[in-house]
């Protein structure tokens, strides 16, 4: 018979709140990271030369084409040591988490600025503008209101993609899940917690945005 022991949530809620907090502090760091690296890179993609563009298409598709899981492993075990020894899981994390979004905010910044009319800018130049200037006063602020929608489901994808930190045991939510499980070998009790915590987050970022994409719209 089927035995669920709500105890074992008891205990482990503290620990499944800290998990949770960092969690949504390693999406956010990777998600703002990201987007400047994505900024940066989408402009390089959008580049008329051909050479200029190579290794910012080639960004993307490397970090596009393979598992977010293989790239953690990769900078984790192969890369961070460089840099760190022994390296930081969290740092790994981070880091991971800010070049994999990039690659995908790259795409979406550069979609949402060439999805604005090319008179914009001529008409931004025209007014004495420099090409920054008009970017940033004319172009992006228009691009944004259509960009909010993919960089909300970017941010979403990110949260959830973080608990691949487990395996190499940053103490994000799902660490502490997977910790749980091997103290009391319960799966359920756990697993099903944690998997409520992702609910609640990913849920209550889908209301906020909804909710910023309305205020927008109406601006």
């Amino acid at each position: 018979m089927f035995n669920f022991r709500l105890d074992i949530v008891i205990d482990y809620l503290p620990f499944f709140l800290k998990g949770a907090m960092m969690t949504v502090a390693v999406s956010l760091a990777g998600i703002g990271i990201g987007a400047v690296l994505g900024l940066f890179i989408g402009f390089g993609k959008m580049s008329p030369l051909a050479m200029v563009r190579f290794p910012f298409v080639w960004y993307i598709n490397f970090f596009r084409g393979t598992p977010l899981f293989v790239q953690l492993l990769l900078i984790h075990f192969g890369v961070m040591p460089l840099f760190i020894s022994p390296p930081s899981a969290l740092a790994s994390l981070v880091v991971t988490l800010s070049l994999n979004a990039a690659a995908y905010m790259a795409e979406i910044f550069r979609a949402g600025i060439q999805s604005i009319d090319r008179g914009q800018m001529e008409a931004a130049r025209s007014l004495g503008m420099t090409k920054f200037q008009a970017y940033r006063y004319v172009i992006l602020p228009q691009a944004f209101k259509r960009m909010i929608p993919p960089l909300g489901n970017e941010f979403i994808i990110l949260l959830k993609d973080s608990s691949l930190g487990a395996v190499i045991a940053a103490p994000e939510l799902m660490y502490w899940g997977r910790a749980a499980a091997s103290q009391y070998f319960k799966v359920w009790e756990p697993y099903l917690a944690v998997a409520m915590i992702y609910l609640i987050l990913t849920l209550s970022l889908t209301y906020l945005l909804n909710y910023i994409e309305r205020r927008l719209k109406t601006e």
